[in-house]
């Protein structure tokens, strides 16, 4: 099966959010280095899974990888 269309950007955990919610999860607020700047901030759940299944969570100041994947009929060929 063929590879999907993806982009990989860099990243820094700029916060982490506890949430006033204890039923509610914390957040992670990622800073895509090279997004928009009024767009660049995106906040997803803390909550990851190491190689062994183990649960973890970001740390502020972090550095990841954001990466947005799509089917390939989901896309256009750039011209």
């Amino acid at each position: 099966m063929p590879e999907k269309p993806s982009v990989t950007l860099p990243g820094k955990v700029e916060k982490v959010i506890k949430s006033p919610d204890p039923g509610e999860p914390e957040k992670a607020q990622v800073s895509l280095e090279k997004g928009d700047d009024l767009y660049k901030e995106i906040r997803i759940e803390n909550t990851l899974s190491d190689a062994n299944g183990k649960r973890v969570a970001l740390k502020a100041g972090a550095h990841v990888e954001v990466t947005v994947q799509a089917d390939r009929d989901a896309t256009i060929t750039k011209h």
